[in-house]
């Protein structure tokens, strides 16, 4: 029986993509204060005492001033994201220099960032597995394509110590990170051919004990919105 196999759909993007991991990777690769974990497949890294305490209490104060029930593109029908979300002011000085240290950190364009988000766990509350890069496949695809295009890089810093759960588990990295008060992550959700990584997947675990706060940016192929 003759069949054929249907390519994957070619990302225009693609390119762009591969360049920007490139080019990140190579500056956090020579920057003495990002440590690259020692994972096979994908880029990801961590940066000790990026935020210090007063940073991280004056983040969580802002998180609850504007925190709602965390979004999702299915409006959560499966109940895989039960946190708290809110966007943070850029026009607000402290929020604008914590994004431009981002920014420079990994040697992004601004224009390609998103709205720094504040994320907030009660016990009890997760974000099921899922990938940070949009699937072309489903609806919303078209949509982001028009408002920047694929999502290439992840940072997102622990604000405060969680008394139990709430640890940062990449499944198919054998990797699971515990909440660390002032650390921040940073991972290319592509490959180094600028394809989305499926190695990328990972979860919020539910919180069992206290609270937890995390601060989130992703960046696009282009500039964003």
């Amino acid at each position: 029986m003759a069949f054929s196999l249907r390519p994957r759909p070619r990302d225009p993007d693609q390119a762009t993509l591969a360049r920007i991991g490139a080019a990140v990777r190579a500056r956090l690769d020579a920057d003495p204060a990002a440590y690259r974990l020692p994972v096979d497949g994908m880029d990801i890294y961590a940066v000790a005492d990026f935020l210090d305490e007063t940073d991280c209490r004056r983040l969580i104060t802002g998180i609850d001033a504007v925190a709602r029930p965390s979004p999702t593109y299915n409006n959560n029908r499966d109940g895989g994201r039960t946190s708290f979300t809110g966007d943070l002011d850029r026009h607000d000085p402290f929020i604008a220099a914590l994004e431009r240290r981002i920014n420079d950190l990994l040697g992004m364009d601004p224009v390609q960032g998103e709205t720094l988000q504040g994320q907030r766990y009660a016990p009890g509350q997760e974000f099921k597995h899922h990938y940070d890069y949009f699937v072309s496949s489903h609806d919303y695809w078209q949509a982001e394509q028009a408002r920047g295009g694929q999502r290439s890089w992840t940072a997102m810093a622990y604000l405060n110590a969680v008394e139990e759960g709430g640890a940062t588990d990449f499944p198919r990295l054998n990797l699971s990170i515990p909440p660390q008060p002032g650390v921040l992550l940073v991972w290319n959700n592509m490959n180094a051919e600028g394809r989305p990584n499926t190695r990328a997947i990972h979860a919020g675990t539910a919180v069992v004990r206290g609270m937890k706060y995390v601060l989130t940016k992703w960046y696009r192929a282009r500039p964003w919105g």
